[in-house]
């Protein structure tokens, strides 16, 4: 690694199936923070769960070229993340989210110990409420992506809170960011897509405009975007517009390969196909 803080991110990953596409990818918020991470030279590490089942191995396997350690991952009894996709007029409709094990992931004492002595962490989306009340607690320097659901978690003492907002110019984005701060969160950074990205540092508002670009895929995008904005901004200090422009073009870059980071793409195989029969069949008839 050429840089030496300790970064960790913890939560989710799954496997992004597109039905449209016929292809399965690895990705997850938390699982392409962490990768990006090493890709830009950091010293990252990922804690999540996947369950012992093909698509557990599938994640795991995706895992040993990033430089991601597969004994980081923890492997609980149940279903692997599963995300199911269909594009439509160039967006992607998220069909069926089943979160399976990643649900309520705390990691276990050997890992918090770690997460503990990191220098940052990143939760991704669909943090546990208890998990993020102890990081406060022990004073643990962490963002939390809430782009699911914005006032899912309580935000109070959160040093730093990652959420989407419009990307229509006309619609102002002050408002979110003012409610995201007065339910606790000290700082906020909400990306909005072809608009661009605003972050208030507890104290005023800055803005970078997305790159203009013709993307092959958007998935992962902002999980770039929040890799480099976080080791940008906090390890190699950049002002906050100038990270906010560097993040804005890794995330560009992430837009020209499919899936959240460069990866063998493979066709839905059968037995994925099968299991998820009945849920495709009802989507293909509607």
């Amino acid at each position: 690694m050429k840089h030496e803080p300790k970064l960790v991110a913890v939560g989710d990953n799954c496997l992004d199936v597109s039905l449209s596409k016929d292809t399965v990818t690895v990705g997850g918020n938390a699982l392409n923070v962490a990768v990006q991470w090493r890709r830009n030279g950091w010293n990252g590490r990922y804690f999540g769960a996947v369950a012992g089942d093909p698509e557990g191995e599938v994640v795991l396997d995706a895992l040993t070229p990033t430089g991601l350690s597969r004994a980081d991952v923890e492997i609980l009894p149940g279903d692997t993340a599963v995300t199911l996709l269909k594009d439509e007029a160039g967006e992607r409709k998220i069909l069926l989210e089943s979160l399976g094990v990643g649900i309520d992931y705390i990691p276990d004492d050997q890992r918090y110990q770690v997460m503990r002595d990191a220098d940052w962490v990143h939760l991704g989306t669909n943090a546990d409420e208890r998990l993020v009340r102890r990081l406060v607690s022990d004073g643990i320097a962490f963002s939390v992506d809430v782009s699911t659901a914005h006032f899912g978690l309580s935000l109070a003492g959160v040093p730093l809170v990652f959420a989407s907002g419009p990307d229509d110019p006309d619609i102002p984005v002050e408002p979110l960011i003012g409610a995201l701060r007065r339910s606790g969160a000290a700082q906020v950074l909400v990306t909005c897509g072809r608009r661009g990205a605003f972050f208030h540092d507890g104290q005023a508002i800055f803005f970078a405009p997305a790159l203009e670009i013709e993307p092959i895929d958007t998935c992962g995008a902002g999980d770039s975007f929040i890799a480099a904005f976080l080791t940008a901004y906090l390890f190699e200090k950049m002002e906050a517009e100038a990270a906010l422009r560097h993040a804005a073009a890794k995330a560009a870059d992430t837009c020209m390969h499919p899936g959240g980071f460069p990866q063998p793409v493979q066709p839905i195989p059968g037995w994925l196909r099968e299991k998820y029969a009945e849920f495709i069949r009802q989507v293909e008839d509607v």
